[in-house]
């Protein structure tokens, strides 16, 4: 009978952790700012550092 592998098992965990935190660490970048303006960039437009490559959640329509 093979041995459970616990490293393994630990780097998995911890890699889900880490997923966990940038997911939420995007989805709060992503939020508005109560009553401030939008973060611009030193030459007026938008900053756009915080685009992400996935499309934002979206309800279907109806």
């Amino acid at each position: 009978m093979a041995t459970p592998n616990y490293s393994y098992e630990k780097r998995q965990r911890e890699l889900a952790k880490k997923r966990k935190a940038e997911e939420k660490r995007q989805k709060k970048a992503q939020r508005p700012d109560d009553g401030s303006a939008p973060a611009e960039g030193q030459d007026g437009a938008p900053d756009d550092t915080s685009a992400s490559d996935t499309p934002p959640n979206t309800p279907p329509a109806a």
